[in-house]
């Protein structure tokens, strides 16, 4: 072989090996760090913002046809035990998705949930339906595994591996 092959050979190994290494030091960095909540927030307000402005009309005429509706309807889904403790969602009529996918609306960093866990939405009379999404270990509401969309009551623990959910006032 030629002198100038042999160097080209073993630029053309270096660039692979460094290739490796890069990509090595980012899967190790994601898997310390995981996903950056704070940035999805952020994008998950304005459109939050966005569909309230959309969505303004519908709800000022469901509170007008009867107010005894109005007192048991929920308005936050509060994050109650897991690594999102504390989290609060406000309720305004959106599908919420719940999963370790990064476009879920919330993100959960749990090894027992499915990218694609479950979702939490409104049916046309104003109650939330829990559905799962045909997860590996199951969504559970009220201790009860979840085979059929289910509506959830107030204060009503919905489990997702570590993590609980329940919707409140």
């Amino acid at each position: 072989m030629s002198e100038l092959t042999l160097t080209v050979m073993r630029l053309g190994f270096l660039a692979v090996l460094w290739l490796f290494v890069i990509v090595a030091v980012q899967v190790i960095r994601s898997d310390l760090f995981g996903t950056r909540v704070t940035q999805r927030g952020a994008r998950r307000d304005s459109g939050r913002q966005q569909q309230a402005a959309r969505q303004a009309p519908p709800p000022q005429r469901q509170q007008s046809g009867g107010g005894r509706r109005g007192r048991n309807t929920p308005t936050k889904l509060v994050v109650t035990e897991g690594t999102l403790t504390g989290t609060t969602v406000a309720l305004q009529g959106q599908t919420i998705t719940l999963g370790r996918a990064h476009d879920s609306t919330i993100v959960l960093d749990d090894d027992y949930a499915s990218s694609r866990h479950a979702r939490i939405y409104p049916d046309r009379d104003g109650q939330w339906i829990v559905e799962d999404l045909g997860s590996t270990n199951g969504t559970y509401l009220d201790r009860t595994r979840l085979t059929t969309p289910m509506p959830i009551s107030l204060g009503a623990p919905i489990r997702i591996g570590k993590t609980v959910i329940e919707l409140r006032k």
